[in-house]
């Protein structure tokens, strides 16, 4: 009669080469799959794509130098390291992955998230930092068919849309009007400190003046930083025609929108539906509307939005739109990993009852000779007593 032992080197081995195959299978197996609002993140990302060649074919046609060292993939949405409208220091890096069309689709992700639905009001706050973020809020918003109210914060940290004669404003309104988009900024500010443009020279703040006449919004010049608040907050309010805001965006870093520069560490990036009431300094329109209920999502951060939704840090070449975690995908192969899952424990179970049966087999047959043998060592030890 043949028997096996679980524990020898054979048995041991094929069990090893069983997983190993099981394992090959279901790695192998994986197939993409692609995330909720597939073609809405597609369609966003897209226009957005479009939105950045339109803006930089506007600036070669108009003999703008492009720094291609700063700015490697050309795209001319890398301002200078320092302008008469720079407000702050800025990261080159965050910047430049910024421009990535689709990061549109993150934006439609978020809004998804926060349960918009089309025709929701929207209020946003931009500022001239992040014009490649401001691109892909405005057009998942296009995309999703919002109602936005947007105000502007015109200065811009280093590399931002620091240009005095093409500020985010005029990118706003050149995208307008080739009707990209269908919305623009309702109001602006200087921005800078206390949103009145303080750090800056009275020949940069005339410049940021001059930005918002050109194109025509209504021009937010409070005194007091807590003044621009209550100011913005009028205007979204106003702008909703008495309908439910139901999301605040804030992109970068705008003063009155953060209230304080700390406010921007202590927010989270992304999306927030119950901000957390911590020691904020100033309650800026961020932690207001947070206050009332409305979710908001902050686009400070681009670090931690890269690692959550699987974008690349300043990529370069820019990936096409539909590239990256935030379109597709690969995830297990449910058959496969269920069909060798089962071949493993069928596997497993028979060599066990098989082991248990030997064990078995192995009490019930006694040698030959045993039993006289303990009889003779019994009569033994009778006799001894």
């Amino acid at each position: 009669m043949v028997t096996f032992k679980a524990k020898s080197n054979l048995v041991l081995g094929l069990l090893f080469l069983l997983a190993l195959l099981a394992f090959i299978a279901v790695e192998n197996g994986k197939k993409d799959v692609r995330q909720d609002y597939y073609d809405e993140k597609l369609q966003a990302a897209r226009l957005a794509e479009a939105a950045e060649q339109t803006l930089k074919n506007f600036r070669l046609e108009n003999s703008v130098f492009v720094d291609d060292v700063n700015d490697p993939n050309q795209t001319a949405l890398i301002g200078q390291e320092y302008s008469l409208i720079t407000t702050d220091q800025g990261n080159i890096e965050a910047k430049l992955s910024a421009t990535n069309p689709n990061f549109a689709a993150v934006i439609v992700q978020l809004l998804k998230e926060a349960g918009l639905e089309e025709n929701d009001h929207v209020a946003i706050a931009f500022s001239g930092s992040f014009p490649g973020m401001n691109i892909s809020v405005m057009t998942a918003i296009e995309t999703l068919r919002l109602k936005p109210t947007v105000i502007t914060s015109v200065g811009a940290s280093n590399f931002g849309a620091n240009d005095p004669y093409f500020t985010w404003l005029d990118m706003e309104s050149l995208l307008y009007d080739k009707g990209i988009i269908s919305h623009r900024s309702v109001a602006a500010s200087i921005g800078g400190g206390n949103d009145i443009g303080r750090g800056l020279s009275p020949e940069g703040r005339d410049l940021i003046i001059k930005a918002i006449e050109r194109n025509k919004v209504e021009f937010i010049q409070e005194k007091f930083l807590e003044n621009s608040i209550a100011r913005r907050m009028e205007i979204y309010e106003k702008n909703s025609t008495g309908k439910p805001i139901k999301a605040f965006i804030n992109v970068g870093g705008g003063i009155a929108s953060l209230g304080n520069t700390i406010n921007g560490q202590l927010i989270p990036s992304g999306l927030t539906e119950r901000l957390p009431m911590a020691n904020f300094p100033l309650h800026g329109v961020i932690i207001q509307m947070a206050k009332q209920g409305i979710p908001i999502i902050h686009l400070l951060n681009i670090d931690q939005l890269l690692v959550k939704y699987g974008l690349p840090a300043n990529p370069v070449p820019l990936p096409d739109p539909g590239e990256g975690g935030i379109f597709i995908q690969k995830k297990y192969n449910l058959i496969v990993t269920a069909v060798a899952t089962v071949i493993l424990i069928v596997v497993i179970v028979f060599i066990y009852i098989a082991e248990r049966k030997r064990h078995k087999l192995g009490t019930d047959i006694v040698p030959a000779g045993a039993l006289p043998k303990m009889e003779e060592k019994k009569d033994e030890d009778s006799l001894e007593i």
